[in-house]
């Protein structure tokens, strides 16, 4: 059974190294319209960016997450143009932080079912671009998380890994056979009770199934540079601006 934040269940509309903690999200919105779409309710979402927003997501700001980002996110750093939103990494002008990041995410909590998105990641030493579903204590919730991540320093390689109730240390490394940074491709990911299969391009590449997960979560991404974790991203040369851009984020659980 998934954890239920929210009693109404009103679908949302759409026009590594264990050190890796890097989606374990301090949210400091509380959205009052938080949906969970429970396990035996039919949902499908289908989020086009490259017509423009979705009322389904929005975006991050203002708030930093753990020690190893560099980054706070800026709502202004998630735009859309070029028929994709684009994620950005930049300089803060703040005088806060060194860099800002960027982070969609969606408004409710969703479960078991298969994620997909159409992205273009970015090269450079030291970020990161991510899709994944999260909650986490800030939602009340036990940290519970599934990931797609390309790290710059080598964008010919895409890394899995999930947490249950915040155990993790189970990346496993997918040479693709092109360069995720050069262009479009789709990733996701088949969630279910007894496993987890990863897919590249439509292609199920990677199938986990133990201590699988089971808490509903958000589903997100974002781009951000690392500090204190070189051994994992390499160490970032602090160039600025480095967008990853998404097309769509498709969710269906029948």
């Amino acid at each position: 059974m998934f954890d239920v934040v929210s009693l109404k269940h009103q679908l949302a509309g759409g026009n590594g190294s264990n050190n890796n903690n890097n989606n374990n999200n301090d949210d400091n919105n509380d959205d009052n319209n938080e949906t969970v779409i429970g396990p035996n309710e039919s949902a499908t979402l289908f989020a086009d960016f490259r017509k423009g927003s979705s009322s389904a997501f929005y975006a991050s700001d203002g708030w930093s997450n753990g020690s190893c980002f560099d980054c706070v996110w800026r709502g202004s750093n998630a735009v859309f143009k070029d028929n994709a939103l684009n994620l950005t990494i930049d300089k803060d002008t703040s005088g806060q932080y060194n860099y800002s990041g960027a982070e969609y995410r969606t408004n409710d909590f969703y479960g078991y079912g298969y994620y997909e998105t159409s992205m273009k990641a970015i090269k450079n030493n030291g970020v990161v671009s991510s899709f994944f579903t999260y909650t986490g204590p800030s939602d009340n919730n036990p940290w519970d998380e599934i990931d797609i991540e390309i790290l710059g320093k080598d964008t010919t390689k895409v890394q899995f890994n999930y947490y249950t109730n915040g155990v993790g240390n189970h990346e496993y490394f997918y040479d693709l056979g092109f360069d995720a940074s050069e262009g479009f491709h789709t990733y996701g990911f088949d969630w279910q009770p007894d496993h987890i299969t990863w897919y590249v391009d439509g292609e199920a590449v990677y199938t986990a199934n133990s201590n699988i997960p089971s808490t509903a979560g958000r589903i997100m991404m974002n781009v951000w540079p690392g500090t204190g974790v070189d051994d994992w991203l390499n160490a970032y040369d602090g160039k600025t601006p480095l967008t990853a851009q998404y097309q769509w984020v498709t969710y269906d659980n029948k």
